[in-house]
C-alpha cells in the first residue's frame, strides 16, 4: 500500500495527536520547553524550567537511547494520570557540555494505553501517524526524482503537491551546502548505506530551514537501490537555539576571561561558604584554590572591621541586595590589602539567595595614599593652627598692645590741651584696637584653649550675632573637654558654615547644636534659610576645608539642603 494513502486511513481511524520539544542538560534539567509540552503535560508557562526530565517521564534514558531512535515511554500529566508517547533523542555538545533535544509526540489510541502492548500491528499504525505528523516523509527513485511524500512536506517547504511530484530536491536547495558535501551524501546511498545528517534548505518563499535527515536506500535483489526514503525532522528552532546558546557561552566566556583578568572573583553558597575562587584571588590571597575552596571569608579576615559592619553587609545581601564597599583583608602571609568590593546575590523563585557572587578590585595603593594625604592633611592643618595661634597672639600682644600704648599717651595729651586732630588720632586708634581684636580673634581665640570648645563657641556666637544681627541658638551636652585637635576642628567648622549662611542664606536665624552620640560627637549648624540645590551648586574652597578638616579628625561631613527650606550641615567625629 502505498505509504501516504495508507497513513491518510489511519488518520480516520483515531483522533488526538501531539509533539512537543524539550531541551535538558546533562543531568536531566528541563532548560527550555515549548508551547506543546506545556499543554500535553497540564503545566503553566515557564512552570518546568529547572525541573527533572524523569519527572515527566520516569524511566527515560537519554544516555542509553540511540541518536534519532524512536521510543515508547509513558508521559506523567500534572494532574497524576498517564499517557502513552514515542520520543526521539538528538544529543549535542556545547563548550564540552552535553545537550540533549527530545522531540515526542503522543500516541493517537489512548484508549489502549493499560492493555497488553502485544498488537504490534497498531502500534506501527500509531508510530506511522506520529510521523506523519512531526515528521517530513519522502520517497525518491533511484535517480532522486520524487515519487511520494507526505503533507508534512508539502507544509514545511510551501510547494503544492504538483510542485513536488517528480523534481528532485534541488527544488529545496538553499545552497548553504558545498557541492562536495552533497556528492558525498548521494555517494552514501548509492552505495546502499544509511545517510545522516543535518541539511539547510529553502521553502518555496524563500525562507530558510533546517532538518535532520535520514536517507534510507531499498535494494533490490542485486544490492543496488531502486528508491530512498527520506526522512526529516525540522529542527530550525533547534538550531536557533543551539546558535543562541553558542553566542551566550561565547559571551559569558568573554566575560569571565575579562573579570579573571581584571578582577578578584569568588562564588559561595547562600551560608558564605568559598565554591569558586579564579587565579586572581590566589595571586592576591597568597592562598591556593584547595586551601580556599570550602572555607568562608573569614580566612582572610584582617580584624579592621567591627563586627557591626560585617552584620549589616550580611544583612543587606540576605536580603537580596547588592552591597558594595572597600574593605581590609589580610593574606596568608600576614599582609594587609584593601579591596573594592561588589557582592551580587544570585535569587531562587521566591527570591531567596542560592549563592554569592563577590568581584573585587584591589585598591590598596590608593588606600596608603588617602592615608598618607590625610596624613598630610593633618600635618598642614596643624601647622595652619600654629601659624594662627602665632598672629593671633602677635596681634594681640605685640601691634594690640602697642597701640594701647599709643591710645594712652593721645589721653593724656588731649588732658594737657585739646586739639581736634587728637580726637581724630583717639577715635582711629581705638577704632585700629578693635579691629585688630576682631582679626587676633578670628585667627585663633585664646577662650579655645584656655578654657575649651564650649566658652569659645559661645563667644564666638555673641560676637557673630552682635556684628552681623543673625540670633544663632546654641545648644551643647558635651560631658568633658575634648583633644584639642578635635575641638579646633569643630570650632572651625562652625565658623566656616555661620559665614556660609552670613553671606548666602539671607536668613536673621540659624541654630547650632553639640551633642555626645554613641561614643561620637554630633555637630548639626542649620538655618531655615533660601537654600540651595546641592547638585548645582560649585564646590568652594570653604565647603572643601570643611571636608578636609573632617576627615583629618576621622570623622564625617555631610550638608543637606532643599531651595527655599534652608541648609543642615552634620559633623561627625569619634571621641
Amino acid at each position: 500500500m502505498d505509504w501516504n494513502n495508507h497513513l491518510e486511513k489511519e488518520k480516520e481511524n483515531f483522533s488526538g495527536s501531539g509533539d512537543a520539544t524539550i531541551l535538558v542538560n546533562e543531568s536531566g534539567i528541563i532548560s527550555f520547553a515549548n508551547q506543546r509540552v506545556y499543554e500535553n503535560f497540564g503545566y503553566s508557562n515557564h512552570e518546568l524550567i529547572g525541573e527533572k526530565l524523569l519527572n515527566l517521564m520516569p524511566g527515560a534514558n537519554l544516555q542509553a537511547s540511540g541518536e534519532g531512535e524512536i521510543i515508547h515511554q509513558f508521559g506523567i500529566h500534572k494532574d497524576g494520570h498517564a499517557f502513552s508517547l514515542f520520543f526521539r533523542m538528538n544529543a549535542f555538545s556545547l563548550e564540552k557540555e552535553i545537550h540533549y533535544l527530545v522531540v515526542f509526540h503522543k500516541v493517537k489510541d489512548q484508549s489502549r494505553l493499560n492493555q497488553n502492548q502485544s498488537y504490534p500491528i497498531n502500534e506501527l499504525v500509531d508510530i506511522m501517524y506520529a510521523i506523519d505528523e512531526s515528521t517530513i516523509v519522502a520517497f525518491t527513485d533511484e535517480k532522486g526524482k520524487i515519487k511520494s511524500f507526505n503533507k508534512k512536506f508539502c507544509e514545511v517547504s510551501k510547494y503544492s503537491a504538483s510542485e513536488l511530484l517528480g523534481k528532485d530536491h534541488r527544488i529545496i536547495n538553499s545552497g548553504h551546502h558545498s557541492k562536495q558535501f552533497m556528492q558525498n551524501l548521494w555517494r552514501t546511498i548509492s552505495a546502499g548505506s544509511v545517510w545522516q545528517g543535518e541539511v539547510k534548505n529553502r521553502a518555496k518563499d524563500g525562507t530558510y530551514y533546517w532538518v535532520d535527515t535520514t536517507i534510507v536506500p531499498f535494494l533490490n535483489e542485486m544490492g543496488k537501490p531502486y528508491k530512498y526514503l527520506a526522512i526529516r525532522k525540522e529542527i530550525t528552532e533547534y538550531k536557533r537555539v543551539v546558535k543562541e546558546l553558542k553566542k551566550s557561552v561565547h559571551k559569558l566566556v568573554d566575560f569571565q576571561f575579562a573579570l579573571d583578568a581584571s578582577s578578584i572573583v569568588a562564588i559561595t553558597d547562600q551560608k558564605g561558604t568559598i565554591k569558586y575562587v579564579n587565579d586572581q584571588f590566589c595571586r592576591i590571597s597568597k592562598f591556593s584554590k584547595e586551601e580556599l575552596i570550602g572555607q568562608n571569608h573569614r580566612i582572610i579576615n584582617s580584624g579592621f572591621h567591627s563586627r557591626e559592619f560585617f552584620n549589616d553587609l550580611w544583612k543587606m545581601i540576605s536580603s537580596g541586595n547588592v552591597w558594595k564597599g572597600e574593605i581590609k583583608n589580610m593574606t596568608k602571609d600576614g599582609t594587609y590589602y584593601w579591596v573594592d568590593t561588589t557582592i551580587v546575590p544570585f535569587l531562587d523563585e521566591h527570591n531567596k539567595p542560592y549563592q554569592y557572587l563577590a568581584i573585587r578590585h584591589e585598591v590598596t595603593n590608593r588606600k596608603i595614599a588617602e592615608e598618607e594625604i590625610q596624613k598630610m592633611t593633618g600635618k598642614i592643618i596643624d601647622v595652619q593652627e600654629d601659624e594662627r595661634k602665632r598672629l593671633s597672639r602677635e596681634l594681640h600682644d605685640g601691634i594690640g598692645q602697642n597701640l594701647y600704648s599709643h591710645l594712652i599717651t593721645i589721653n593724656r595729651l588731649q588732658a594737657e590741651m585739646s586739639h581736634p586732630l587728637l580726637d581724630q588720632m583717639r577715635d582711629e586708634a581705638t577704632e585700629i584696637i578693635e579691629e585688630l581684636r576682631h582679626l587676633s580673634w578670628e585667627l585663633r581665640p585664646s577662650v579655645l584653649d584656655d578654657l575649651g570648645l564650649f566658652p569659645a563657641i559661645r563667644s564666638y556666637l555673641v560676637r557673630f550675632s552682635e556684628h552681623h544681627h543673625i540670633r544663632v541658638h546654641f545648644d551643647c551636652y558635651l560631658n568633658c573637654r575634648l583633644y584639642t585637635n578635635k575641638e579646633i576642628t569643630i570650632y572651625r567648622i562652625i565658623q566656616e558654615a555661620l559665614t556660609n549662611i552670613r553671606k548666602y542664606a539671607h536668613t536673621q536665624e540659624a541654630r547650632v547644636t553639640i551633642s555626645e552620640i554613641d561614643e561620637e560627637i554630633r555637630v548639626v549648624i542649620e538655618d531655615k534659610g533660601k537654600g540651595f540645590d546641592i547638585e548645582k551648586v560649585t564646590r568652594g574652597v570653604g565647603l572643601f576645608s570643611m571636608e578636609e578638616r573632617a576627615r583629618a579628625a576621622g570623622g564625617n561631613l555631610s550638608i543637606h539642603s532643599v531651595e527655599e527650606r534652608g541648609t543642615k550641615v552634620f559633623l561627625e567625629i569619634p571621641l
